[in-house]
């Protein structure tokens, strides 16, 4: 029997790589568009075995047989971080259509924007294999498998807090799942998020074990993702409602040429078509209007702009909840901040309050850093450089408290429920998907803010320029919507609720949790190291 030495340096073995790779195919398949959300239960699974089966392992090997170990920390970042770019890559696509069409970039360019965000973003994959080799030890790689899901949860609160892009957390793949969603009214999205990083553990343990338990491993954790996945065949019971809200759909393109007679046109089209849906409808009495955020140049304090809406807003004898360009200044032509808003509009036309957008998009409403990113300048002319709002207080349409959210912030869990934690008895997201194209990306906004809904409990009104426009209810579920890119108007149901969930109150408290019990595990792991490398030296 002959045998061989393993090399000296040692290497990351070449299924550890298509391992890592298969896994960020998985994660790209369960999210809009190709939406195969089934295959989130495996989707991290061959991820994690490339951790566990990183190098071959140091002892003598049979030739033919070389048997594998886990692989040092640095090699499990560079198989986390590869799968997270390719991951990034495969869902946040629609990044370099946007950079090249409304950016002002060359395709060059907007590939390179789209390479270094993935770069970025994909350390976190990155940091999430580190972590987890670095609780692995040699034959023993229990602690690091039952402390991974709490580290990936864990890393997708770092996600969310450190570079504010907590775009697809895993848990949002399952928004249709009636039955497992009901915990994120306990712990946000992040404790569905535990529960399909377990089920991955569950699988990826099936095959690692030894070769004569593994088909009952096998099946047990197979079954617990059947159970879990089968509460998308639930069916909720219908949600109460007993109010009308009336949605509107602009449809305008987000590249105008808006001259005082388009922008005229625009405004009576939209204004006509406004009043002639609410005159159509009869009961219940509607009780908000909302336009969505907008590409028009509308102006809140635009003498032309402020009249069409008061007027509207008598003649419909409703609230109207507008987005528009926020300006304190008294005229078009004075200078001062400018803020992304959504003004409140009384049914006897005053204009009674604003609410100014409180999270930015870094490159799209604002430049970080302007001599850095000065290439990305065009991007922010398109929109303008705003500044930020400092209150998430409801405002107070004729009783109704009403948490606004605009866009982009609809994906941050513990920001939305921030509202709702004030007094807020219904949500209303307004904003412009246009910037995302035919891309999946409108859909992937669509099911993460669906999932706010559901942490709440709140039936959340979403307007859009150009789709989805949507009612969403309490359970996450689409009561009503407009198919996307029409001009169209619709009367959808909602509610008031006044109930607040734990999540409501008490926030991101479940992924803090996880983030304390991995730092444990981490300090438990080196100071076991240190006193063995201390017995071992002495």
């Amino acid at each position: 029997m002959s045998v061989c030495y393993p090399s000296p340096v040692r290497k990351i073995h070449y299924n550890a790589w298509i391992l890592a790779l298969l896994s960020a195919v998985l994660q790209i398949l369960i999210f809009p568009l190709p939406g195969f959300y089934v295959l989130g239960w495996l989707a991290l699974t061959p991820l994690l075995v490339a951790f566990m089966r990183t190098q071959p392992a140091s002892e003598l090997q049979v030739e033919g047989s070389v048997r594998l170990q886990a692989g040092t920390p640095w090699q499990g970042f560079l198989l986390g971080y590869v799968c997270g770019i390719v991951w990034y890559a495969g869902t946040c696509y629609w990044t370099y259509d946007t950079m090249r069409q409304y950016g002002g970039l060359n395709a060059p360019m907007a590939l390179l924007v789209l390479l270094l965000f993935c770069c970025y973003l994909g350390l976190y994959h990155g940091a999430f294999g580190l972590l987890v080799s670095l609780l692995a030890r040699p034959h023993d790689n229990r602690r690091a498998l039952v402390v991974a899901p709490f580290l990936w949860v864990a890393i997708e609160l770092a996600r969310t807090r450190i570079s504010g892009f907590p775009w697809n957390l895993l848990g949002i793949s399952q928004v249709d799942n009636v039955a497992l969603c009901r915990i994120a009214g306990w712990t946000g999205v992040y404790g569905i998020s535990f529960e399909i990083a377990l089920v991955n553990v569950a699988v990826a343990v099936a095959f690692l074990i030894p070769r004569p338990r593994r088909g009952m491993m096998f099946a047990a954790a197979l079954a617990a993702g059947a159970v879990l996945q089968s509460g998308r065949l639930v069916e909720a019971p219908p949600a109460k409602a007993d109010r009308s809200a009336l949605l509107v759909q602009q449809n305008i393109p987000v590249a105008g040429n808006w001259t005082p007679d388009y922008f005229q046109r625009t405004l009576q089209e939209l204004t006509d078509l406004t009043e002639r849906t609410a005159a159509e409808h009869h009961e219940p009495r509607i009780g908000l209007i909302v336009w969505p955020e907008s590409p028009a140049p509308f102006f809140t304090n635009d003498v032309k702009f402020r009249q069409a809406l008061s007027d509207m807003a008598h003649n419909a004898n409703a609230w109207i909840i507008v987005g528009a360009i926020g300006s304190d200044a008294t005229s078009v032509n004075d200078e001062g901040p400018l803020f992304n808003s959504a003004a409140l509009i009384s049914p006897q036309g005053e204009w009674t309050a604003r609410y100014d957008k409180v999270h930015l998009v870094p490159f799209g409403e604002y430049l970080p850093f302007p001599s850095l990113f000065s290439f990305a300048s065009g991007l922010t002319k398109e929109v303008g450089q705003f500044e930020r709002g400092h209150s998430r207080v409801p405002l107070n349409a004729g009783g109704q408290l009403v948490g606004i959210f605009i866009c982009y912030e609809s994906i941050f869990p513990d920001e939305v429920r921030e509202s709702a934690n004030l007094g807020a008895h219904v949500f209303v997201n307004i904003s412009n998907d246009g910037w995302y194209g035919d891309s999946g990306a409108y859909a992937q906004h669509l099911n993460q803010t669906r999932m706010r809904a559901i942490e709440n409990d709140r039936w959340l009104l979403s307007a859009t320029d150009t789709g989805v426009t949507a009612a969403i209810d309490p359970w996450g579920r689409i009561a009503a919507s407009i198919p996307r890119k029409v001009r169209s108007a619709l009367v959808v149901p909602y509610a008031l609720t006044p109930v607040t969930t734990f999540y409501t109150r008490h926030g991101d408290w479940f992924a803090y949790a996880c983030a304390i019990i991995s730092f444990g595990a981490l300090i438990e792991r080196l100071t076991f190291a240190k006193h063995k490398k201390a017995n071992l030296s002495s």
